[in-house]
């Protein structure tokens, strides 16, 4: 029988779904640790030029997001894959 009790007025507002791309680089061999946060994105790692093309394709991610009026949250797996594409990222990029 448990569960929650609210109060009239209390009651827990809707959780705004989010979405977030995560880049992750393997290649680092000088051990310099490179992060970087953006909108919609986390970039983790890699050589810096592995990092360099992480940051270049989050932000050509972003800009067609915003051409096509849409966000992150909103985009289908489909339409996930086709913006991956129309930036030069293959199917071996995304997980």
């Amino acid at each position: 029988m448990g569960g929650r009790v609210y109060k009239k007025g209390m009651l827990p507002k809707k959780e705004a779904k989010k979405a977030l791309i995560l880049g992750v680089g393997l290649d680092n061999e000088d051990g310099h640790v490179r992060i970087t946060r953006g909108e919609n994105f986390h970039l983790l790692g890699g050589s810096e030029e592995t990092h360099g093309t992480m940051q270049e394709k989050a932000v050509k991610f972003n800009e067609k997001l915003k051409a096509r009026g849409r966000r992150l949250e909103e985009v289908s797996k489909e339409e996930f894959r086709d913006i991956a594409h129309e930036i030069g990222l293959s199917d071996k990029n995304l997980l």
